[in-house]
């Protein structure tokens, strides 16, 4: 009975259009209303949820990827990808996927990379005769690159999660092959998708036109640099690198590209504390809905369910995906994470899977369900930005799901290409 009032109100909630956030906590305060479990609990729990020191990190890597949007460095990054490959048939798609790995290497946030990879991109690739449900789709999906090349917040609210002190800098660096695969993987589909549909050329501008892009670049590219550089060598913590990211950023803005005056700091300061107070709630509100899951042994049950079904790690894996999936298409990631890691982490590690591995497998995994129907949120971005309804896109992004199901199963089954890279720097 408290399982199905804990979903049935969820659920419930979901369909009259109550924030996830809401959602989540109404269904475990009317859980606890039917144990007989005192409200403070729920209030307990959802100030322990964000009482984490590494959650810290949270708002300033928002600030930052705001600040660099507005500071044109998104613009800067478009330039150079459009100097290195767009002279290939459909070379905007490419350009786009490219801007938005880099993006995603100094922003680490699916949906800033939507928004300033997209404002720029999806009228250019309009103006040039691409169709707009061709330029959203590969821009939406590429910008789930940015959740796995570093740094990504969405790693950090995994570390905190999984309970057993998951080392952030691992996880950054072991995004870096996956996503440089990913976006590969993407390119190609684009390039495939533009030739089949007769996308028109691009045209080369010159060497001298790509490094003069290139050198315009190299002060925002600098920002991951100095991020991992710092993690890397401990100069400072993945959360001392957030601010600092947000100092470099500013300096950059104001200093080198001079684009970034006092209006678009407060706009930005603006929206970052409203983008980080709203996921920072949803985590509050996913660690009482977790503490719920927790009290109804839920997450032993999965797991017995799971060994009961199969012992094979192959297996296990594949209906952790399956599952994972189906849930990223009606709630957003934030949540997902904090309530998903405490019940699949100990059933993945149970059959031999590395924590950092199984973090990797979760962003791509969850980063999908981003871009999926009917609760994508970088897709509804990227209808908002290209002015295109969600239902005409779906028609036509298919090629490009299939090829991010395809990394996930790459990334799932070939650890090494996660783990491989942290062992090198750990030597």
């Amino acid at each position: 009975m408290e399982l199905l009032v804990l979903f049935g109100v969820l659920f419930l909630l979901l369909a009259l259009g109550v924030p996830v956030g809401y959602a989540l906590l109404g269904s475990a305060l009317s859980c606890f209303g039917v144990m007989g479990i005192p409200p403070i609990v729920a209030v307990q729990r959802v100030a322990a949820g964000i009482s984490v020191f590494t959650l810290m990190a949270i708002p300033f890597f928002i600030f930052a990827g705001d600040l660099m949007y507005r500071a044109g460095i998104a613009e800067r990054l478009v330039r150079v990808a459009d100097a290195a490959v767009g002279r290939v048939r459909g070379g905007l798609g490419l350009v786009d996927v490219g801007a938005s790995m880099m993006f995603g290497a100094v922003s680490g946030s699916a949906i800033a990379s939507a928004s300033a990879i997209g404002s720029s991109m999806v009228p250019l690739m309009k103006d040039k005769g691409y169709p707009g449900d061709y330029a959203v789709n590969v821009t939406v999906t590429a910008a789930i690159v940015g959740l796995l090349i570093p740094p990504s917040h969405n790693m950090i609210i995994y570390s905190a999660a999984s309970g057993i002190g998951v080392s952030i800098g691992d996880l950054f660096v072991a995004g870096v092959i996956p996503g440089l695969l990913t976006g590969l993987m993407l390119m190609a589909t684009a390039w495939i998708v533009a030739r089949r549909r007769a996308l028109p050329y691009g045209a080369f501008p010159g060497w001298r036109e790509f490094m003069r892009a290139a050198v315009f670049a190299i002060p925002g590219l600098l920002t991951a640099v100095i991020i991992m550089g710092g993690i890397l060598s401990g100069i400072f913590t993945p959360t001392e690198s957030s601010a600092i990211a947000v100092i470099y950023t500013i300096l950059v803005g104001v200093l080198v590209y001079r684009s970034l005056g006092w209006t678009a700091f407060w706009e930005a300061a603006q929206k970052s504390v409203r983008t980080a107070s709203m996921v920072l709630f949803i985590i509050a509100a996913a660690t009482a809905f977790g503490f719920a899951l927790a009290l109804l042994e839920v997450p032993a049950a999965l797991a017995s369910l799971i060994g009961f079904i199969t012992e094979n790690p192959l297996l296990t894996l594949l209906i952790i995906n399956i599952m994972l999936l189906a849930l990223g298409t009606f709630m957003d990631m934030a949540p997902l994470i904090v309530i998903t890691t405490p019940i699949f982490l100990p059933v993945a590690m149970g059959v031999g899977v590395d924590p950092v591995h199984f973090g990797i497998i979760m962003m791509l995994n969850l980063g999908i369900g981003l871009v999926t129907p009917p609760v994508g949120s970088v897709l509804f971005v990227g209808s908002a930005v290209g002015k295109i309804p969600v239902t005409t896109l779906v028609k036509t992004i298919w090629p490009f799901y299939f090829t991010l199901i395809a990394a996930l199963m790459l990334i799932t089954y070939i650890p090494g290409l996660s783990l491989w890279l942290p062992g090198v720097l750990a030597e």
